[in-house]
């Protein structure tokens, strides 16, 4: 018999209910099959960045307090990371404040889990740093043109943002649903030593600096500071989409991945649950 966790309910299943609805049981093999595409085989190549035992919730697990707040998710490599000790800890802004006070970019990044699903959680010192010049090293967000894996332009940031404000990152923060769009693997910040995640970083969401989002399995690059439009498809249905996101920089991966937009309840940093259909892609 399949063991029982208590997870959110991931998209298309049969009764209707949405991705984020009400929490429920589901087992296992269901939630394989919805929420990590294991046809393809990518789960099992993800295990180098998260361990499988790192993507079931136990059940009970809360995100303090709220159905949208972000746990800290350290498990197999993360567990030696800044975050390693904060396992399943509600995460805080006042952590990844205090861990950017330490880079010379003034970024910080985490892994975690959002309703059941991993994300990845970056902080920037954008405040501090938008009005210094961009040779001085230290990051700030960057909204930018988008275009889709043909070179086709889709549209800029700000054609989103202007219609709500809430997609802008919040507080420095930007949360990014972490399923890489090449095979839906799924990437880590800086777990990896190599040119691309040193600490570093340059302007235009090019491949030149460090201070990427890497993903181990087919080695995809996404700058977390470069915020474009873009869009994607339903790989089982073929529904198309647009998404706001940050930039893919290199590798196979053909677009971006998709943030999610981020409230703060408190210091504690929580997602909002508008934008479901941007994350449907490996569905």
């Amino acid at each position: 018999m399949a063991r029982e966790y208590n997870l959110k309910p991931a998209p298309s299943l049969d009764d209707g209910d949405s991705m984020f609805g009400t929490s429920k049981v589901i087992n296992r093999r269901q939630f394989l099959k919805y929420g990590f595409n294991t046809a393809t085989g990518v789960l099992a190549a993800s295990l180098g960045v998260l361990g499988f035992s790192a993507i079931l919730l136990p059940p009970g697990a809360d995100s303090g307090g709220s159905n949208n707040g972000v746990i800290f998710w350290a498990k197999g490599r993360e567990d030696e990371a800044w975050y390693g000790a904060k396992h399943e800890l509600p995460m805080t802004r006042q952590d990844f404040v205090d861990e950017a006070a330490k880079s010379s970019t003034g970024t910080a990044g985490a892994a975690g889990i959002w309703a059941g699903v991993p994300v990845i959680v970056v902080y920037v010192d954008h405040e501090k740093n938008k009005d210094t010049p961009v040779t001085n090293g230290k990051a700030r967000f960057q909204m930018m043109e988008g275009y889709d894996e043909t070179g086709k332009r889709i549209g800029h940031f700000e054609d989103m943002s202007d219609l709500d404000p809430r997609i802008f990152p919040s507080d420095n923060l930007v949360i990014i649903y972490g399923r890489c769009t090449h095979l839906c693997c799924i990437p880590g910040w800086q777990l990896v030593s190599n040119s691309f995640t040193d600490d570093s970083w340059t302007p235009n969401g090019t491949d030149d600096g460090g201070t990427k989002l890497f993903c181990i399995c087919h080695s995809s690059r996404f700058d977390p500071t470069a915020l474009e439009m873009n869009s994607n498809r339903n790989r089982s249905n073929g529904a198309t989409f647009n998404y706001a996101g940050i930039k893919v920089s290199g590798g196979p991966a053909p677009v971006g991945l998709p943030i999610i937009p981020v409230q703060m309840n408190g210091d504690n940093i929580e997602g909002i649950t508008d934008y479901l259909d941007w994350y449907t892609y490996c569905d």
